[in-house]
């Protein structure tokens, strides 16, 4: 099925570059697509999205030239937000549902089924230049990612984070060095990771500046280590830490989506390029300190380069990367096309991480693959205020604990090793949304909610129904 598609586009691809009756033999060109995928920055963490005490310039300007979403939906950790982006499915279908291999040189890990039809693969079908700069974290193993699924160019790190200036993965006993060029491995010690890759994405930005292409820029920031560039820590010593911290590299990471905006609009390419913004998780609350006597990394022993316990915004809602709370899986999110879409507007629909793929396929004027989708294209959303959403129940799962929302009510659960689910259930609405457990006081409503998660969960998950 995939290369029946794959075929398909081609001949459709074909049949564009050299005319045909319906554009009067004109060559169409499509637009460009850009992607800027942030890397836990959480639900309020621009000033655009309320948080008044950060400057982010350049997400502002998006957003006055584009769809600002308040209800956007990702997921609670990297991988699982990373497959939704890539293939407008629940990422159980492609079978990431817990961590992926991470070093390529680690025996065989879990790694995103080459059978998922990416939106890399879509694009690349019909002509377009395809690259990924940054993170990938779907799966280290040199016979699968970015290149292996539809990306001409990849430059980044294959697993889930790095320090910024050795590039080392910093977690386990030894951690291990992750930065590379497709599958070969690349030394650049020193250099600065979120400046390499914008670099390397401006390039290929100049490079294609004639042809439509796709560029998937995979921040690894604001995610700890929180390595901000000294300009940026300045501007907020006043703060208390974490906020400060946090603070520090959020502008930091606004300040290379700048760079790219800036670069699109001296080439005049900005009118016609699809830029999506978002992040794949809630703000991190985590703290680290470096486990062995001998990491790979150099760092001593008790070194730490964790998120300092969290600096994240989320407003009147609580949690953050990890739960299920709408501070770990409700994001910022904007789509700016100046050319096609309204300006300056604000949808508070809700919207999921899925749904970019198969609205970047409508406003190019390509079909759908012929597979399950479970994203929704938001252009009725996005052309209509009033228009309604799509999605009238979510589904999340990540390991042994899952989520569903069905209206103003969220049910967590948490399967234990005997296959019993303990749950919370969670109001969204009043002035202290999710804080209090209604399960006891409820209980129809938690088990309606939980044979909803278990209809789903057997729906997605590969394998005989």
């Amino acid at each position: 099925m995939k290369w029946l598609y794959l075929a398909a586009c081609l001949g459709l691809a074909s049949a564009n570059a050299a005319g045909s009756p319906a554009t009067g033999g004109k060559k169409v060109r499509r637009p460009n697509v850009v992607i800027l995928f942030t890397d836990d920055q959480g639900t309020l963490d621009a000033k655009c999205f309320g948080s008044q005490d950060l400057r982010t310039p350049s997400i502002d300007k998006l957003a006055k030239t584009g769809v600002r979403f308040t209800q956007a939906y990702a997921h609670t950790v990297c991988c699982p937000s990373r497959a939704a982006l890539l293939t407008g499915r629940h990422p159980q279908r492609s079978g990431v549902n817990t961590w992926m291999q991470g070093d390529l040189k680690s025996r065989t890990g879990r790694n995103m089924a080459l059978e998922e039809f990416t939106l890399a693969e879509a694009l690349k079908a019909t002509g377009y230049r395809t690259a990924l700069f940054g993170k990938w974290h779907l799966g280290a193993h040199r016979d699968h990612g970015p290149m292996k699924q539809g990306f001409d160019e990849f430059f980044g790190i294959r697993d889930g984070f790095i320090d910024n200036f050795n590039h080392y993965f910093l977690h386990g006993d030894k951690g291990y060095h992750d930065l590379y060029e497709g599958t070969t491995e690349v030394t650049r010690k020193g250099a600065y990771f979120p400046e390499m890759v914008v670099s390397r994405s401006l390039e290929f930005i100049e490079r294609n500046r004639d042809r439509p292409f796709f560029l998937y820029l995979g921040f690894n920031i604001p995610h700890y280590p929180e390595q901000a560039l000294e300009e940026h820590a300045a501007l907020y010593r006043e703060l208390p830490m974490p906020r400060r911290s946090y603070a520090s590299v959020v502008t930091t990471t606004d300040h290379y989506i700048g760079k790219i905006l800036d670069r699109l609009e001296k080439l005049g390419l900005r009118k016609d390029t699809i830029v999506i913004f978002q992040s794949d998780n809630g703000h991190s609350t985590e703290s680290y300190a470096i486990r062995g006597a001998e990491h790979a990394s150099g760092y001593p022993k008790g070194h730490r380069y964790g998120a300092n316990g969290g600096g994240g915004n989320t407003g009147k809602w609580i949690g953050g990367k990890g739960t299920f709370l709408e501070g770990g899986i409700r994001t910022p999110a904007i789509i700016s096309y100046p050319a096609e879409l309204p300006q300056g507007a604000v949808r508070d629909q809700v919207v999921t991480v899925m749904d970019w793929y198969p609205t970047v396929l409508e406003l190019c004027g390509l079909a759908p693959p012929k597979v399950t989708l479970d994203g929704r294209s938001v252009l009725p959303i996005v052309k209509d205020a009033k228009a309604t959403s799509k999605h009238e129940t979510l589904y999340f799962q990540w390991q042994n604990r899952w989520a569903v929302r069905q209206g103003d009510w969220k049910l967590i659960g948490t399967r234990d090793r005997k296959g019993k689910d303990e749950v919370t259930l969670h109001q969204l609405t009043g002035k202290n949304p999710e804080k209090k457990n209604h399960a006891a006081e409820r209980p129809e409503l938690a088990r309606r909610l939980h044979s909803l998660h278990e209809a789903w969960k057997k729906s997605v998950t590969p394998g005989p129904k």
